[in-house]
């Protein structure tokens, strides 16, 4: 029963904010835009300092080892250095972004906004892997500006400079995501990061040429598949690698699409999201 003073409305006017919400196939595009300017509000922390970090590497060994090592004909071992470090760079902070993004949403609690949109596992897979993506990018690019004030610029095959930042990013951004649904504190995200990520990087020809190694070793670099992203990035520069780019591109390829497969059906089951 109605009051006899009250009028109901025979339309009912939708505000224009609630209007204004985006449609779930545009909902990545939020969801980017959130992880893009979660690192870039901190970009001094999250930019700036690896930028330092590996220019301090490369002051440090190139100092070192500049009289005592030549690993290319007609290329010093500062502008050996550049590249392995700007990949480093990269890899490591492509990693960190997604990985630290979910532990930092599952900690804090606010991963249930997230789960209550519409948003699919595509979604969610090219919002925290593009802004992955795009922090590495920028991290490895603020290292290569840097170091031209020591080494000169060298870029004997462009493409693949590109193609092999763009697929080691994405390689990283991808383990990154993967390491974030399986941690849930910041120790088991550093246990990865740690003695994982870090020593395979390290491990992977940053510093040196595995022909240097004994032979064994060089074995064992070969199962190594930043190795292989490492020397294929140094291939775009000086035109010289450890082994053929094309080989490097396939397995760095074939890793990439082999973990965005694992990652992506752990997204679709909804794996240490859902409780």
């Amino acid at each position: 029963m109605t009051h006899p003073d009250v009028t109901l409305p025979t339309t009912l006017k939708v505000s224009p904010h609630l209007q204004a919400v985006p449609a779930p196939n545009d909902g990545w595009k939020m969801l980017l835009k959130k992880e893009v300017l979660r690192f870039w509000r901190v970009a001094f922390q999250t930019i700036a300092a690896p930028v330092l970090t590996a220019v301090l590497y490369l002051l440090i060994f190139g100092h070192v080892m500049s009289d005592r090592v030549q690993v290319y004909p007609g290329v010093s071992y500062v502008a050996f250095l550049v590249p392995g470090l700007v990949m480093m760079s990269m890899l490591q902070n492509a990693f960190a972004n997604s990985a630290s993004s979910l532990v930092q949403s599952k900690i804090m609690g606010n991963l249930v906004f997230v789960l209550l949109t519409p948003l699919g596992p595509w979604h969610w897979f090219i919002a925290y892997v593009g802004a992955a993506i795009l922090r590495g990018l920028l991290v490895g690019a603020g290292v290569y500006l840097i170091t031209l004030f020591y080494a000169p610029a060298q870029a004997a095959a462009p493409v693949w400079i590109f193609v092999f930042a763009f697929l080691g990013t994405s390689l990283m951004g991808v383990l990154g995501l993967l390491a974030g649904l399986w941690a849930d504190k910041f120790d088991q995200m550093a246990v990865f990061q740690n003695f994982v990520i870090m020593p395979m990087t390290f491990l992977a020809g940053v510093f040196y040429s595995i022909h240097s190694l004994p032979g064994v070793w060089q074995k064992l670099s070969h199962f190594n598949p930043f190795f292989y992203m490492i020397d294929g990035f140094r291939y775009g520069f000086f035109g010289v690698s450890d082994v053929s780019p094309w080989l490097s591109l396939a397995v760095s390829g074939a890793s990439c699409l082999g973990v965005a497969l694992l990652t992506l059906h752990l997204l679709k089951i909804g794996y240490k999201l859902r409780g």
